[in-house]
């Protein structure tokens, strides 16, 4: 199963990241990353190759773990902009998704849910879990990825297995 990161943090190496690939070796997935950060000023644009080549990458995977730092309640403009390259209803359409964010305290906790998970519905993906969200100064300690992972690892490996037999 192949799995990918889209990291929406405007800063490369960042503890999104690091969450991100938490998340994914927690299911037992490898996991490759795309920073959306390094694909630049291309973003305002439509129909570059490098974006193109980021969308397809997208879309190759079983698994898309879509990762962003909480900013006013909700993901990053970055992230927005590159779920814009996205075609609406069929952009991720027979993929997994699964909406991952870190935040300062716990009064965004349900940010994923509510504003990353339409998103991604919306472009066609299946989000057969509930959104993960995880304080971004505990997340390396805590034992919030082993409960959502016992809780939510095996539907969401059983949604992917499911899609990836279509």
């Amino acid at each position: 199963m192949k799995a990918i990161a889209v990291v929406g943090n405007p800063k490369a190496g960042s503890r999104t990241r690091d969450a991100a690939e938490r998340l994914a070796a927690a299911l037992g997935l490898d996991c490759e990353v795309i920073e959306i950060t390094s694909l630049g000023a291309a973003l305002l644009s439509w129909g570059d190759p490098d974006i193109t080549a980021a969308v397809q990458q997208v879309q190759s995977a079983d698994i898309v773990i879509a990762a962003s730092p909480t900013y006013k309640g909700t993901y990053t403009g970055l992230l927005k902009l590159f779920l814009d390259q996205f075609p609406t209803a069929t952009g991720l359409a027979g993929q997994v998704a699964l909406p991952l964010m870190l935040g300062a305290g716990p009064a965004h906790a349900l940010a994923p849910e509510l504003t990353l998970k339409p998103v991604l519905v919306e472009l066609g993906a299946t989000c057969p879990a509930q959104g993960f969200y995880q304080l971004d100064s505990t997340y390396r300690t805590d034992d919030s990825l082993a409960r959502w992972a016992a809780q939510w690892g095996p539907i969401v490996l059983d949604a992917a297995r499911t899609g990836a037999d279509r």
